[in-house]
């Protein structure tokens, strides 16, 4: 199925007043190579830096997905050089910081690695700005939804919205998938406190304190995207830290049941590249006029429970009814969606997929991509 066929790719290439001189860290990764194509063509100098890491980018040429009109320079955000080699005669007007360590799995297992290129990596773009006396107008960050945890659950007897721990081992190892008596909340920036349950959304959260600090100090306005579960044309067919979609069709166009972690209930809001592509547009348009620190949910704001999704996968590919195994996942949230009220009415943004359509052609771009019959 020719995606641009679903979605076309006029309205992706359409961009208002010009964001002037781009930096973006990660540019030629997944969201990266996706914004490029929609604004690059209107800015008046688009720098991707990237490592090209070889677990996403398999034979560490440019992406033949970023746009034709930006530059590509190979390089990694925690040395010194790259920074150097960047600001030491250009001074980007706006900076769009998307490189990350993700996935919450990996990052118990790999601490170091994560803080190393999440944290470090953010205070070596902010030594960097300092040192070559470099002033953006803007900087915009790719935050997460898993800076809210656990989240906002509605408590049955009293009533009242209270904020949850992270599920213990010991509730997991029994089964224990929900708070009893209580209904889970959406994520609302400004009233769901952050309350990180697992490394990777510790470092996520700390991206977001840091450049707060810093632009809040320099006069610099930042804009902080807190995404839901992004998926669509042009993630990685070779990562397996990409998210669960990518992996749920991997195992649906192999013939497998996809197996469905704990009791398959749990929510998550899935949205599309395109939608998230627009949103990070729009922030870093000077039509946007919003100063100081704004952080904004993205998303669909309508959750789908995992089941629903992967039998919705294993439908649209053929494969076997998918299997409920009841594992899970140390640091895994049971509930993620979130309120886009902000982002409609501040940024005048609203997503355009629905997920059921989304999946349904992500699922045919993968066979297609990948060489897979069915």
């Amino acid at each position: 199925m020719d995606m641009s066929a679903s979605f076309p790719q006029e309205r992706l290439l359409m961009t208002e007043a010009t964001p002037g001189d781009v930096l973006v860290t990660g540019g030629a990764g997944f969201i990266g190579c996706a914004l490029s194509r929609l604004a690059a063509p209107g800015s008046r100098r688009w720098v991707a830096v990237d490592t090209l890491n070889p677990r996403i980018h398999e034979t560490q040429e440019r992406p033949a997905a970023l746009s034709p009109d930006a530059e590509l320079v190979i390089g990694d955000i925690v040395e010194t050089d790259t920074w150097d080699r960047l600001l030491e005669d250009w001074s980007p007007d706006v900076i769009v910081h998307l490189a990350a360590e993700t996935d919450t799995g990996l990052s118990l297992d790999h601490p170091l690695r994560f803080s190393t290129v999440n944290v470090d990596g953010t205070a070596q773009l902010m030594e960097a700005l300092r040192r070559h006396d470099v002033t953006p107008r803007r900087i915009t960050v790719a935050s997460s939804r898993a800076v809210y945890g656990e989240g906002m659950w509605l408590d049955a007897s009293s009533g009242e919205a209270r904020m949850r721990s992270q599920r213990s081992h010991a509730e997991l190892l029994a089964g224990q998938w929900d708070f009893p008596f209580a209904r889970p909340l959406p994520a609302r920036a400004g009233s769901t406190p952050p309350n990180t349950s697992n490394v990777y959304a510790a470092t996520k959260l700390a991206q977001e304190g840091l450049l707060s600090a810093w632009c809040s100090s320099h006069g610099v306005d930042l804009s902080v995207l807190r995404l839901q579960n992004v998926y669509g044309p042009g993630q990685s067919l070779i990562n397996p830290y990409t998210g669960i979609l990518a992996l749920f069709v991997r195992l649906a166009a192999s013939g497998e049941a996809i197996p469905v972690f704990e009791d398959g209930a749990m929510l998550r809001d899935f949205v599309h590249i395109d939608d998230v592509a627009r949103a990070f547009s729009t922030v870093i348009s000077p039509d946007y006029k919003e100063s100081g620190t704004t952080t904004y949910d993205i998303g669909t704001g309508t959750p789908a429970s995992v089941l629903e999704v992967a039998q919705a996968i294993a439908r649209e590919v053929g494969a076997p009814e998918p299997v409920i195994t009841g594992k899970y996942r140390e640091g895994d949230v049971r509930h993620a969606w979130c309120d886009i009220d902000d982002a409609i009415a501040h940024l005048g943004w609203s997503p355009e997929i629905d997920w059921r359509r989304g999946i349904s052609a992500y699922a045919n771009w993968y066979l297609e991509r990948s060489g897979t019959t069915r």
